[in-house]
């Protein structure tokens, strides 16, 4: 997002940014995108590679792809999808191998995008009509560009939440533990479900970098940080929180079987009751329910139970970015369908999601956000190159999910040690890899 929102303290106020002067040239597109009259002239076949498996397997993007069409008669469109995205397109961009249209992994290091794709336009003048541009930029030159903006926190089920007799979203640790506990005890439903198996929604933790102490500096200010899981500091808050939870016996009882998709319809039918994944999946979870045959107005979001100053806070930073791949028959086509489904196809309000494009409107989704006043920042990025180099020196991987997965199994007593001595050995290995770094 720009620069310049960390005061804004709603999501009215977060609205009104998104709806700022977009300049007076008008919306400027994406470049190798063609004029109207030229669209019949674009032809070829492009993969999209996609982590919206349910949307693979229910047609969804085959109806995207049929409007697509009407623009673009001559481009056909075929998707491919991962559970494990980060892992299996990891993979597929060391072998060369992966589509024309992709979403960055998130473990990518920013210096690395020009490598593999196609440069989209000048950051300074598509920022005019998209919002996140400088997290998909490289020395002026967009790379990704982001379809959603997502608010970090807890998708919850409030039916089980009310059940168990909470009506008031948990403003502390301690009584957000309470919570857990009581849901396990008067309804039945696992009070937190990690999963931890696929392993990705274990990084989502990362998103709430900046929640604790509501500073939208707070991961850039990590390149100068020696100890960032020193207590008081955002990662000792956050990761103390999910140690808890499991070691509490709050989450599910073998974490190692867990299963995202499950997970969705778990969730949504009222057996799970919480999920830290950030806003983007309350229109994933309310489907699973309405598919259950469950009331999807069950699915609720909030922030993470921590408030500073009186205030709860909430990260909102954008979801995976779409690029082209550089090496790509059909860059044209390529890029026609990345403006097209961010600009044209619905898929962000229907998917109750923040669109990337200015000057849209906020989901009603997140309107209890603005209600309670939740304070929603954009996190800067000015420091990403050093913070990316430090974390891989470390060897810790913020953006992926292994070092959680040890916390986890410290926390579940399936793995020698304590979440003391596991913070001091991350500390040490950051705190050497931010000195080397200067």
């Amino acid at each position: 997002m720009r620069r310049g929102w960390a005061a804004l303290g709603s999501a009215t106020a977060l609205a009104l940014a998104l709806g700022g002067c977009t300049g007076g040239g008008g919306p400027v597109p994406l470049e190798g995108v063609v004029a109207g009259a030229d669209r019949s002239k674009v032809s070829g076949s492009i993969t999209v590679l996609t982590n919206r498996v349910d949307q693979v397997n229910s047609g969804q993007l085959k109806k995207y792809a049929a409007e697509f069409n009407e623009l673009y008669p001559k481009v056909e469109v075929s998707f491919e999808g991962f559970v494990d995205y980060e892992g299996e397109v990891g993979k597929r961009l060391a072998e060369g191998d992966y589509g024309d249209v992709l979403l960055i992994p998130d473990d990518l290091p920013a210096g690395q995008f020009p490598t593999y794709f196609a440069s989209l336009g000048n950051a300074r003048e598509l920022s005019d009509t998209f919002d996140y541009i400088d997290y998909g930029t490289v020395d002026e030159r967009v790379y990704g560009i982001a379809n959603i903006g997502i608010a970090s926190g807890m998708v919850y089920n409030k039916a089980v939440w009310a059940k168990a007799g909470i009506t008031e979203w948990p403003a502390t640790p301690d009584q957000f533990l309470a919570d857990l506990q009581a849901i396990r005890e008067r309804t039945g439903a696992i009070p937190y479900y990690t999963n931890y198996h696929d392993g990705w929604p274990l990084r989502q933790w990362t998103d709430a970098i900046g929640v604790p102490s509501c500073d939208n500096t707070a991961r850039d200010k990590l390149a100068s940080t020696a100890a960032p899981w020193a207590p008081g500091g955002d990662l000792y808050e956050i990761d103390g929180l999910l140690y808890r939870i499991v070691h509490g016996k709050l989450a599910e009882s073998e974490p190692q079987t867990t299963d995202w998709e499950q997970s969705k319809k778990l969730l949504g039918t009222g057996r799970v009751a919480t999920m830290e994944l950030g806003s983007w999946a309350i229109a994933q979870m309310r489907e699973a329910a309405r598919d259950a045959g469950a009331d999807p107005d069950d699915i609720g979001f909030m922030p993470l139970p921590v408030q500073h100053d009186g205030h709860f806070c909430t990260v909102v930073q954008p979801d995976y970015k779409y690029a082209v791949n550089v090496h790509s028959a059909h860059q044209d086509a390529a890029r026609a369908w990345l403006e097209w489904y961010v600009t044209r196809s619905g898929s962000a309000a229907a998917e109750e999601s923040i669109s990337a494009v200015r000057g849209a409107e906020l989901p009603a989704s997140l309107q209890p956000l603005d209600d309670r006043a939740v304070r929603m920042i954009p996190q800067t990025r000015e420091q990403l190159a050093k913070v990316d180099a430090i974390d891989r020196a470390a060897g810790i991987g913020l953006d992926a999910p292994d070092y959680r997965r040890k916390l986890v199994d410290l926390a579940a007593g399936t793995a020698p040690g304590d979440l003391d001595s596991y913070f001091a050995d991350l500390n040490r290995r950051w705190g050497r890899a931010q000195k080397a770094a200067g």
